[in-house]
């Protein structure tokens, strides 16, 4: 049996399309995207609650292998923090309303 030599290929630092995939100053940590800015404002208690509701969101979405008991709470438990995001949401409009643009 022939056995191919293994070439581990080393990551390129560009897409293989030739552009670039970020400019000089995103690669140094300057002029980042203004979503990613905000991640990393978060505390670490608040990202974990984040990545928990978007590890429930999925899980959602795939439900065919949930149990039915599972599938309805959780479904009620999602309905209910639409709800809650919806009074969060208003309430952050409300408070924008008031705060002087400069």
């Amino acid at each position: 049996m022939i056995r191919r030599a293994f070439h581990p290929t080393q990551p390129h630092a560009e897409p293989d399309s030739g552009r670039h995939s970020a400019t000089g100053e995103e690669w140094l940590g300057h002029n980042r995207s203004e979503k990613r800015r905000l991640w990393e404002r978060l505390n670490p208690r608040h990202r974990k609650l984040l990545r928990l509701l978007a590890e429930a969101l999925a899980l959602h979405q795939s439900q065919g292998r949930l149990s039915d008991a599972d599938r309805t709470q959780l479904s009620s438990t999602l309905a209910e923090l639409e709800r809650l995001g919806g009074r969060v949401n208003s309430l952050l409009l409300r408070i924008l309303k008031h705060i002087p643009r400069g």
